[in-house]
C-alpha cells in the first residue's frame, strides 16, 4: 500500500466555493459497497435508503472563529490558528509569523495578551494567553475555512451543522452540513433514531499524506467524547439487528475508537489519533454519510478501507463525469 494508491485527478472546477441552499438540496451519490453500484439522488431523499430503527450517529461539534490576529512584541504582525485547547488558557495553534521563538510576546488584536511557551513540529507553537481568549473569538476571530475555498462566507453559521453544540473545533464536520431541521423531523417520523457525539476536528484531518508510505504518517490526537446514553443507544441498535451509521468520517472515529472487539460500544472522554487504513476490521459501523475527500488524504483513505480503494475510485471518477461537487461545501455520498 503507498500513498499515491489514493491519489485522482480533480478538475479544480469541481471543487465547491459556496454551500447549496437549502442545504438538503445538494446532490447524494448512494454507494453499494458490495457491489460498487451507485445511485444519482439528492440528500433530501435520504429517508428512502434508512430504515425505521436505523441509528444516524452525529458529530455535535461546533467550529470556533480560531483565526486570529495578533503583534509580536517588536510591531511584526501574526496569525494564530487555534488547533485544540490543552487548558484554560493553553492551545496548540499553527502560527504564520517570522521568528516565533519560545518566549515571544504577543498582543492578540482585541485579545488577552500572550506568550509563545515551546516550539513544536513545523508552525505549530504551544500558545499560552494571559487570560481565557474563548469570551474573546466572536469578535477577534474569524471562521477557519479550509484553504481550497476562496469565496468569503457572508454567513458564518452555513459552516456549522444545524445540531452544533459543543464548541471546539477548527472545522466543521462538513458531511452534517447538508442535514436541515425538517429533514431530521422528517427522518425521525419514519422511524430513523439519532444519537450525538463530539469529536472536535482538527486540521490534519484534512492534511495529505506526505510520506509513500501512509502507515509511518503520525496523526494528531483530537478529543471525543461519547456519552453513556449515546454509548446505550449504539449498543440497542446493534441488539436488535438495526444499522448503526455514521454522520461523517469524524463520527466514524469516534464510535471506533470507543469500541470493544466484539463492537460494545463503552462511555469514552479523551483524546484520539486513530487512522484507518485498508485492512482494518471495523467494529460498530454498518454504513457511513460522508463527502467527497481530498486526493491522498486520511479520509479517503478511511472510506477505501470501509468500501475498498478501487470501489471509492470508481465512484469518484463517475462522479467528477457526473459534474459533483467536492470538498467541504460539495456534495454527499452514502455508503451503504
Amino acid at each position: 500500500m503507498r500513498t499515491e494508491d489514493f491519489d485522482y485527478e480533480l478538475p479544480p472546477e469541481r471543487i465547491a466555493q459556496t454551500p447549496v441552499e437549502p442545504r438538503h438540496n445538494s446532490r447524494l451519490m448512494v454507494l453499494d459497497r458490495a457491489n460498487g453500484h451507485c445511485l444519482h439522488r439528492h440528500f433530501y431523499e435520504l429517508g428512502e435508503f434508512l430504515n425505521p430503527g436505523d441509528l444516524l450517529v452525529l458529530n455535535q461539534t461546533r467550529v470556533i472563529p480560531a483565526r486570529i490576529h495578533a503583534r509580536k512584541d517588536t510591531g511584526g504582525r501574526v496569525e494564530l490558528l487555534l488547533l485544540r485547547r490543552e487548558d484554560d488558557v493553553t492551545w496548540e495553534a499553527l502560527v504564520g509569523g517570522k521568528r516565533m521563538k519560545t518566549g515571544r510576546r504577543l498582543a492578540v488584536e482585541g485579545g488577552p495578551e500572550a506568550e509563545v511557551i515551546e516550539e513544536l513540529e513545523g508552525s505549530r507553537r504551544r500558545i499560552r494567553f494571559a487570560e481565557p481568549v474563548e469570551p474573546y473569538l466572536d469578535h477577534a476571530g474569524e471562521m477557519p475555512l479550509p484553504p481550497y475555498i476562496h469565496t468569503r462566507l457572508s454567513d458564518p453559521e452555513r459552516y456549522q451543522t444545524v445540531y452544533a453544540r459543543q464548541p471546539g473545533s477548527a472545522a466543521a464536520p462538513t458531511a452534517g452540513l447538508h442535514f436541515t431541521p425538517e429533514l431530521i423531523e422528517r427522518l425521525k417520523g419514519q422511524g430513523v433514531q439519532f444519537a450525538t457525539v463530539t469529536l472536535h476536528v482538527g486540521l490534519d484531518t484534512f492534511a495529505p499524506v506526505t510520506e509513500d508510505d501512509p502507515t509511518e504518517h503520525l496523526i494528531h490526537t483530537e478529543w471525543r467524547e461519547v456519552t453513556p446514553s449515546a454509548a446505550e443507544a449504539v449498543n440497542v441498535a446493534r441488539r436488535a439487528g438495526k444499522r448503526v451509521i455514521a454522520v461523517g468520517t469524524t463520527s466514524v472515529r469516534t464510535l471506533e475508537s470507543a469500541a470493544s472487539e466484539d463492537g460494545t460500544l463503552r462511555p469514552v472522554s479523551g483524546p484520539t489519533d486513530l487512522f484507518i487504513l485498508p485492512g482494518y476490521r471495523f467494529k460498530v459501523v454498518d454504513a457511513m454519510i460522508t463527502n467527497f475527500h481530498l486526493p491522498k488524504s486520511t479520509l479517503l483513505m478511511l472510506v477505501s478501507a470501509f468500501a475498498g480503494r478501487e470501489r471509492i475510485l470508481a465512484a469518484y471518477r463517475e462522479a467528477i463525469q457526473a459534474e459533483y461537487r467536492f470538498f467541504s461545501f460539495g456534495d454527499a455520498m452514502l455508503i451503504a
